[in-house]
C-alpha cells in the first residue's frame, strides 16, 4: 500500500497565540515547518467566531506555502465568498455548531443537500477542489456523491475514541465506508481525533490517501518539537 499523506492542521498555533491576543505563535511559520519537513498540505479551519483562524492568517498561506491548502469552513455565504476569492486548492465543508468546542460529528448531508450542492457548484466553478467532512455512513456519502464533490473526509472521532471490540466495530464501519467511497470515484481522507496511539489501525484501510491531524501533532510538538512531530507522523504514514 502507498503512504498516506499528512495535512496538518494548524489551527491550535492561532489558539495559543489568540491566547494573549498577540501576534505570535505565527501560524504561518508553522506552516513552513511543516512544509520543509514533508507535509502534503497545511489544513486550517475558518470559523464564523474566528477563535483561532483569521482571514489574515490564509492570505499568509496562501502567499508562502507551496503544498496544498485545504480550508475547511461551513456551508455559510459569507464563507464560501471569502473561498471564491482565496482560491486555495481545497475546501473542505464542515458543520459548525456556535459554543462548540470541535467540530461535533460529520456534516449532515441528506439533512442540509441543497445548501452542500449549491456550495459545491460554486467552488468548483472557479476550480476549488471541495471534499466534504462526513460520517463513515453509505448513505451520507452517496449524498456527497450527488453533490459532485471530489473527496469525503471521513470523522475518525468514534474510532479513535473507541477501546476494545467496539474499536474493531468502528475500523470494519470506516473499511466498508471507505470501499463505498472508492468505487464511486471520491477521494477519500480521515480525520478527527487522530494521534500518534491510534493512528495504525487507520493503515489498515487501504483505501485512505490522505490524513488531517492538528490537535494531537500541535500537542506532540510542545514536547518534541515541530520538526520531530512532523517526521514521526510521516514515519508512521509510511505504512511500513
Amino acid at each position: 500500500m502507498k503512504p498516506i499523506k499528512l495535512s496538518v492542521n494548524v489551527d491550535h498555533v492561532a489558539t495559543l497565540r489568540e491566547a494573549r491576543k498577540g501576534k505570535f505563535p505565527d501560524p504561518s511559520i508553522a506552516a513552513i515547518i511543516c512544509e520543509h519537513y514533508g507535509a502534503s498540505g497545511i489544513t486550517c479551519h475558518l470559523r464564523l467566531d474566528r477563535r483561532h483562524i483569521k482571514e489574515e492568517d490564509i492570505l499568509k498561506f496562501k502567499k508562502i506555502i507551496k503544498v496544498e491548502l485545504n480550508i475547511e469552513m461551513c456551508f455559510e455565504k459569507e464563507m464560501i465568498d471569502f473561498a471564491l476569492k482565496i482560491k486555495p486548492d481545497w475546501v473542505t465543508l464542515v458543520p459548525e455548531k456556535e459554543n462548540e468546542i470541535t467540530t461535533e460529528g460529520g456534516l449532515d448531508v441528506i439533512k442540509n443537500f441543497e445548501n452542500v450542492k449549491k456550495a459545491v457548484e460554486r467552488l468548483k466553478s472557479k476550480k476549488i477542489k471541495v471534499s466534504i467532512f462526513v460520517e463513515p455512513d453509505i448513505k451520507q456519502i452517496e449524498k456527497c456523491f450527488e453533490t459532485n464533490c471530489d473527496a469525503v473526509e471521513l470523522n475518525t472521532n468514534s474510532y479513535a475514541i473507541s477501546k476494545g471490540k467496539k474499536r474493531e466495530i468502528e475500523i470494519e464501519r470506516l473499511k466498508k465506508a471507505a470501499r463505498f467511497a472508492k468505487e464511486k470515484g471520491l477521494i477519500v481522507r480521515a480525520g478527527h481525533a487522530l494521534s500518534r496511539q491510534n493512528l495504525y489501525g487507520i493503515l489498515e484501510i487501504e483505501e485512505i490517501e490522505e490524513v488531517s491531524i492538528g490537535f494531537a501533532l500541535i500537542s506532540d510538538a510542545l514536547i518534541f518539537g515541530l520538526p520531530k512531530a512532523v517526521s514521526e507522523y510521516l514515519r508512521i504514514l509510511e505504512r511500513k
